[in-house]
């Protein structure tokens, strides 16, 4: 590998699932994982294969399918971890284990209870045991952003010497500043004999907001390798954004002298198929991505775009998707068509009734709305695997009214297992009465943390996108439903994370604080 190429590893169905309330289907994944892989990431982290059946089974579903991207699977450094990893792994095109122990003062005394040399030990059995079922073996040292540079180089040259081919210096709490993260990266490098062994790899989280910063400053010093997640998804403050990554190493190339493999083009897409199964929207502000990421509302800015783009704008945005979504689909279109739009978006349905059930949704939209953009296409196809998927709960018929003056009032239809039951119930709006009136049939004492409305595409007939949050007893689940109408893609919203709560499956993650 050129030493002027940056991998771009993806852990946005790893440590981006972890963020509360994003858990995705293993159906999910595998959109995510294709559209990834579409866009040419090196490595996609695909999960913890010992965290739970639905995680492994999700690890081995992409392992099988995807050809053209490296697909990893986290594990700690134990052996039933590892096994599971090579187990979920052992059809990939090209797998890798990442294993992982922690190494600061404060994990190794409180949460691993293990004396320095016990920690490298470990460590060295881990990788050698990784190394005798997969060539392709990453080793992090989590918690090093809080970690005795001394006790690092000692653990790293163990672990190359163990056979690690890739070591990752994570920021597993957010706390480096880019001049002293790129310090410890440019000692790490000098100061191991074996340095030149590995790819040194960067994985920073976001909690001072420092993580993409942390990350180029590292990649300066030498690392090759950079963690990140699709919208900087992850848990308490997310992970480095890929789209910053990737989009920063292109537009400073001059001053970085560095390149990624990624077609640029398919980043947009991506980042709305994400926000989109994961409820977590993208702020309009959001850098690359965000809806006003190329808008200029000052007429100074406007007239130099005018006369000579690049007076306000450092990128194109066609470069990342945008403007590239023109409408595609009407009312006349058939199957067919529908069907190699779908594929050009990289969704692959899995058989002809999930494909005959997306036809009919998109029929029924069609009628409504007569512009279908690509993210109508995203948004329709997740709602009919959603519809597919064994429902507890399930909208049979809504009537809400709502007047100037006076209190609105929904009267609603579930069907429960089959069986209907009605219910009606005032509230300070329609969505509130509407959430009301499901509570009534439903009884399910769930707290509703965040309620979030997001228009899919531009114009007053657009989908709107209703992600909502509920918590019970410490689980925090997200609800997804869209609709040209508001009131009824909040309903569908509502009752997708009461299905979600009713099916369990509570995933664990045995990393404690992870990588």
């Amino acid at each position: 590998m050129s030493n002027d190429r940056v991998i771009i590893f993806d852990t946005t169905l790893r440590d981006g699932e972890q963020s509360p309330g994003a858990s995705m289907t293993k159906e999910e994944k595998l959109r995510i994982a294709k559209a990834l892989e579409r866009m040419r990431v090196d490595v996609i982290e695909a999960g913890f294969a010992i965290a739970s059946p639905g995680d492994f089974e999700a690890v081995k579903a992409i392992a099988e399918t995807v050809k053209d991207s490296t697909v990893c699977s986290l594990s700690r450094a134990l052996d039933g971890d590892i096994e599971r990893a090579a187990e979920a792994l052992k059809n990939a095109n090209s797998g890798r284990i990442h294993t992982f122990i922690a190494t600061s003062p404060i994990h190794m005394q409180y949460k691993l209870r293990m004396q320095p040399d016990q920690v490298i030990e470990q460590a060295v059995r881990a990788v050698k045991k990784a190394r005798s079922l997969c060539s392709d073996v990453e080793f992090s040292c989590e918690d090093a952003g809080r970690s005795e540079i001394d006790f690092l180089c000692r653990i790293i040259e163990a672990a190359i010497d163990a056979g690690a081919r890739t070591i990752n210096i994570p920021d597993t709490v957010g706390y480096a500043i880019p001049h002293q993260y790129a310090e410890t990266m440019r000692q790490l490098l000098e100061r191991i004999p074996n340095a030149d062994k590995a790819v040194f790899s960067v994985h920073c989280h976001n909690d001072l907001g420092l993580a993409v910063a942390n990350s180029l400053a590292a990649v300066v010093a030498g690392a090759r390798q950079v963690e990140c997640t699709i919208n900087g998804l992850g848990e308490r403050a997310g992970n480095a954004a890929l789209e910053e990554i990737v989009m920063a190493i292109k537009t400073r190339q001059d001053l970085l002298g560095v390149y990624t493999n990624i077609e640029t083009e398919h980043i947009l897409s991506t980042s709305r198929l994400v926000s989109g199964i994961t409820g977590f929207p993208v702020q309009p502000n959001k850098a690359i991505v965000g809806a006003n990421a190329f808008a200029h509302e000052s007429g100074i800015h406007q007239d130099g775009v005018l006369k000579h783009r690049e007076t306000y704008e450092i990128m194109r945005a066609q470069d990342v998707g945008w403007n590239a979504n023109k409408m595609v689909m009407g009312k006349h279109s058939g199957r067919n068509a529908f069907r190699a739009r779908l594929e050009e978006l990289g969704i692959v349905l899995p058989g002809e009734a999930e494909l005959n059930t997306a036809f009919a949704r998109f029929k029924e939209l069609a009628d409504k709305k007569h512009e279908i953009f690509d993210e109508d296409l995203q948004a329709l196809v997740s709602d009919s695997l959603a519809e597919e998927a064994p429902e507890h709960f399930k909208l049979a018929f809504l009537e809400v009214a709502s007047k100037t003056g006076e209190v609105p009032l929904a009267q609603l239809v579930l069907s429960v297992d089959g069986v209907e039951h009605q219910a009606s119930s005032s509230g300070a709006g329609p969505v509130d009465a509407t959430f009301k009136a499901i509570e009534a049939i439903t009884q399910s004492q769930a707290n509703l943390q965040l309620y979030s409305v997001n228009s899919i595409t531009q114009g007053t007939d657009s989908q709107g996108e209703v992600t909502v949050r509920l918590e019970k007893g410490g689980r925090i689940v997200n609800g997804n439903g869209a609709d040209t109408d508001i009131v009824v893609a909040s309903a569908k919203a509502y009752l997708n994370a009461l299905n979600l709560m009713q099916a369990g499956g509570h995933k664990t993650h045995p990393q404690a604080d992870g990588v």
